[in-house]
Formats: structure tokens, C-alpha cells, sequence
């Protein structure tokens, strides 16, 4: 089985900041990090590879950093690293993202499954899994909580809903998204920070997946961000102060004064 993981490097979301100038995440000098849902799934393509055999390549569309998230993907398990950078790809919404990875998918060749996270820590949009399927015309499944059953043709899994999962099997090729629910991302092991060490990324750029111009970066994206800005507060606020337990009692007292 070919498997292809879509893999984001991302601001660690404790230290998020927005330009307010740009609109977009501020990302100078912030900490980056692999997507944790992306995580969960390179984890899951990991252990289907070694369930039926096959290789996993992880794919990321970023900047050249990027390369470090995909070393930490091949220490973990997976074959081989794919990064798609160009400058010609900033900017990029959710409609030009998937079609840039549709590209590149298309640039790796046969594949028989991709798995993607459910959405990205500094978008929140969980729209790139379920676009990168409309683009390349695969069934899809997002919200992925467990593999029941797996098998070169099919797939059964377990989708997650407000008021329990249901139950999908879909033919391959096809693509899943997965949440946290669906196991426990492994560690990178001794050997496999060796062979992350000697790895070599192939990067491509917009030419060798061939995207049209128009479809790319800022200019391909029907959406823009208008204005970001934080919400006026509402309601009554009171701010205590002290220690631990000093809070504590303020806390009690001002909500014994409501009773």
C-alpha cells in the first residue's frame, strides 16, 4: 500500500500572534512545529504500512524550513519527505493549497491512500483535507476516530459525530482526515533519528507539479482576510489577585454575594 501523508508546519499556538498590517499569522521568531493532528495521522499511516506493507511519503507545502517537519515525519516512520515550496505559493487560501497538493499528488504518481489531520492549528478551517479529495475526485471520510478494517481494496473506519461515530467503508483510492481518538503518536526511536539524519528531501517547485499560475499563492485564492481583530469584551469583570488561595476566597465570597 501507498500511502501519502499531508504533513503542516505550524507556529506553536502558544506563542500565535497575528500581524495586524498583513492580517496573517505573525511567524517571525515564533516556534514551529509539526501539526498535532498531522501527527495522529503519519501515526495511522505508519501502522496500516506495517499492518499490510508499503511505503508512507510524507508531503508538506511550505517554506524551506519546512524540510524539518518531514525529517521528524521519517524519524517517525515514514519513507521518505516531499516538500512543494516556491515563493509563487504564499498566500495561499484553502482552495489554492488543495489545489497545489492535488498537484503534487499528482506529480508523485499511483497512491492508495492519503491521510491528512482534521485541520490545522493555526487555520482552524478543516477544509484542505476535504478539498485536496474534490480536487483529485477521491471518496473521502473526515473526522476518522478508528480503523476497523484495512485491506489493499477497502477501508472501514469509524467517523466521529456529535452523538457518537458511524460506520464507513470506502473503496481505495481514497482519503481520510483523523482526530486525536485515533491512537497515540509514537516517539521517534534512536534508528529512526539516524535515518532522518541521512535523508535527503526532494523538494518541488510550482513548474515541476506544473500549476497554473492563476490557481496558486495569493493570487489563486478566491478568499482574503479582510481585517482581524480582537472581540470587545462584554459583561461585568472582576480580576482577583493574591495567591492560590487568596483568589480562592475572593472567588467564593463574590459568589456567595450572588446566592
Amino acid at each position: 500500500m501507498k500511502i501519502i501523508v499531508c504533513i503542516k508546519q505550524v507556529p506553536d499556538a502558544k506563542d500565535v500572534r497575528l500581524d495586524p498590517k498583513t492580517n496573517t499569522l505573525a511567524r517571525e521568531g515564533v516556534a514551529a512545529i509539526m501539526n498535532p493532528f498531522d501527527r495522529h495521522a503519519l501515526e495511522e499511516a505508519v501502522r496500516l504500512k506495517e499492518q499490510l506493507g508499503g511505503t508512507v511519503t510524507a508531503l508538506s507545502m511550505g517554506p524551506p524550513q519546512a524540510k524539518e517537519v518531514l525529517l521528524e515525519a521519517i524519524s517517525c516512520g515514514a519513507d521518505e519527505g516531499v516538500l512543494v515550496s516556491d515563493r509563487a505559493f504564499a498566500g495561499a487560501d484553502t482552495w489554492a493549497t488543495s489545489y497545489t497538493l492535488a498537484k503534487a499528488v499528482q506529480c508523485l504518481g499511483a497512491f492508495d491512500l492519503i491521510l491528512c489531520g482534521k485541520q490545522a492549528i493555526d487555520g482552524d478551517t478543516a477544509q484542505v483535507g476535504p478539498g485536496l479529495a474534490a480536487q483529485l475526485k477521491l471518496p473521502y471520510v473526515t473526522c476518522v476516530q478508528k480503523t476497523r478494517e484495512a485491506s489493499a481494496a477497502a477501508l472501514r473506519v469509524e467517523r466521529m459525530m456529535d452523538d457518537g461515530y458511524d460506520v464507513v467503508q470506502l473503496p481505495l483510492p481514497a482519503l481520510l482526515t483523523v482526530v486525536k481518538d485515533i491512537n497515540e503518536p509514537r516517539v521517534s526511536s534512536l534508528k529512526g533519528k539516524m535515518k532522518a539524519k541521512k535523508a535527503e528531501i526532494r523538494v518541488l517547485s510550482a513548474a515541476d507539479i506544473k500549476a497554473e499560475p492563476q490557481c496558486i499563492g495569493l493570487a489563486g485564492s478566491p478568499t482574503k482576510v479582510a481585517r482581524v481583530f480582537s472581540p470587545e469584551p462584554r459583561g461585568n469583570r472582576k480580576m482577583f489577585s493574591g495567591t492560590a488561595v487568596e483568589q480562592v476566597t475572593q472567588l467564593v465570597a463574590e459568589i456567595q454575594g450572588y446566592l
